[in-house]
């Protein structure tokens, strides 16, 4: 008795992955003379943090950001707990005030993708990202509402709520740092 077994196709890398491959590199090692292509600066991961202050007053806005970014990152997040008290917040030590999430390989590709391509053009009145940097080459930006993305359903939407995206890169400076995140399609003003 013989089996016969077929081999899957290779998976694709994503699309981005791919073009920080086949055209960042170069261009990098272009602009900034890297001698070695271990040298050019690359997308380490990218956190996702949406801080749910109210859910002090409401337990369920937990829940439903929870739902939210499972929904947007494609896999689940952490509760983020309050690690001390603060009277004039109402907020006691232990308290869920928040979810973050942090991506890597193929899934952050996937999300900088989805992220560049479908939710930074629905967002309302846009002019360009700031070119701001943390000092050490890495950027976060904030989102108003997690509605810019297509996975969330604006119908079901029970609570608006806005979250940060952090890129944590390997560039040793601001300028390699927005010259990756400039060379992978981040809308940045001019």
């Amino acid at each position: 008795m013989t089996t016969t077994t077929t081999k899957a196709a290779p998976k694709q890398p994503p699309r981005r992955q791919q073009m920080y491959r086949e055209q960042v590199v170069a261009a990098l090692r272009k602009e900034f003379g890297y001698p070695n292509p271990m040298m050019v600066p690359r997308l380490n991961k990218i956190v996702i943090n949406m801080g749910v202050g109210r859910a002090v007053e409401n337990k369920n806005r937990i829940e439903a950001a929870n739902k939210d970014l499972t929904a947007i990152a494609g896999q689940r997040p952490m509760i983020r707990k309050s690690r001390g008290a603060v009277s004039g917040f109402k907020l006691r030590e232990g308290y869920a005030i928040g979810v973050a999430v942090t991506l890597r390989g193929a899934r952050m590709w996937e999300f900088l993708d989805r992220l560049i391509a479908l939710a930074i053009p629905r967002i309302r009145d846009f002019r360009g990202l700031p070119t701001k940097l943390d000092g050490r080459g890495n950027y976060t930006m904030g989102l108003s509402e997690q509605s810019v993305f297509p996975e969330i359903q604006l119908d079901k939407v029970e609570f608006v709520q806005g979250m940060d995206v952090t890129f944590v890169t390997t560039a040793p400076t601001d300028k390699e740092g927005l010259a990756l995140l400039t060379h992978l399609g981040m809308p940045f003003r001019k």
